[in-house]
C-alpha cells in the first residue's frame, strides 16, 4: 500500500508541476492555437477602411488590387486601416518597392477620428529605416529604460537597433510586429530592430500608410497573443 500510495503521490506532483508549467506559459504570452486572422483577403477591401489627405483625391486611385498584390500609389499622404480594432497579436506583413524605395510604415494602435495622421505607434517603413520606432500625436513608450512622449510634438522616431536588415527594391521583405499587452517588438526580415514597453496605447486600428512614392503589399495576418 505504501508503494502505491507513493506511486500516486509522484504522479499528482508531476501533473501539477505540468499545469503550474502551463500556467507559466501562457503568463509569458503563448500563441493562441489556431487563431491565425487573414486581415487582407488578396481580393477586395472588406473589412478595410481607405482614408486620404486630400478630399479631391479617389481613394480607388491610390489603393489598388493587381494579381493579389495590394498596391499603392504612395500619394496622396494617407492610410488604410482594419475597421475592427485589435490587441495582443503577432501581426505579419510582407513589403516591396516596385520601383525607388521611398516611404510608408505600419500603423499600430491607431484611433479617434480618420484623420493623416491618428494617434498611433508606427513601425516605419522608410527605405532605410525599417525598424524604427515613430510616436505620432501625443503617443508614448519605453525603450532602454527611457520614456518618450510628448503631446506638443507630432512625431518622436526611435531609431531602429541593428544595423538596416532590408532587401533590395523589387524584393519581398517582411515585418513581424509583436504587440503584447503594453509591449512593442518588431522584426525585418528575421532580424529584431526595436522593443518597447510601457506604450500609452495598446490596442486600436491596424494600418499601411499611403506616403511617398509606389509600395506593394501581401501575406498580412495576425495570431493572437495571450
Amino acid at each position: 500500500m505504501t508503494r502505491i500510495a507513493g506511486r500516486i503521490g509522484l504522479g499528482m506532483l508531476v501533473l501539477v508541476s505540468l499545469l503550474v508549467l502551463a500556467g507559466c506559459q501562457k503568463s509569458l504570452g503563448g500563441k493562441a492555437p489556431g487563431k491565425k486572422v487573414v486581415l487582407w483577403n488578396g481580393a477586395n477591401f472588406d473589412g478595410w477602411q481607405r482614408v486620404v489627405a486630400d478630399p479631391t483625391a479617389d481613394v480607388k486611385d491610390v489603393w489598388q488590387i493587381r494579381d493579389g498584390v495590394l498596391c499603392c500609389t504612395g500619394k496622396p499622404n494617407g492610410y488604410i486601416r482594419t475597421a475592427d480594432a485589435y490587441q495582443n497579436y503577432h501581426l505579419h506583413v510582407e513589403w516591396r518597392w516596385p520601383d525607388e524605395p521611398t516611404n510608408s510604415g505600419v500603423l499600430l494602435h491607431a484611433g479617434g477620428l480618420d484623420k493623416v495622421w491618428p494617434p498611433c505607434i508606427e513601425c516605419q517603413l522608410k527605405a532605410g529605416s525599417a525598424g524604427d520606432l515613430v510616436l505620432m500625436n501625443g503617443t508614448g513608450i519605453t525603450v532602454d529604460g527611457v520614456h518618450h512622449e510628448n503631446p506638443a510634438r507630432q512625431f518622436i522616431v526611435l531609431a531602429k537597433k541593428g544595423v538596416g536588415s532590408e532587401n533590395p527594391a523589387g524584393q519581398w521583405n517582411s515585418y513581424d510586429i509583436y504587440c503584447q499587452r503594453d509591449s512593442i517588438r518588431c522584426l525585418v526580415n528575421g532580424v529584431a530592430q526595436n522593443e518597447g514597453t510601457q506604450a500609452s496605447v495598446s490596442s486600436g486600428w491596424i494600418g499601411l500608410q499611403s506616403e511617398g512614392g509606389p509600395i506593394e503589399f501581401r501575406n498580412l495576418y495576425l495570431e493572437p497573443l495571450k
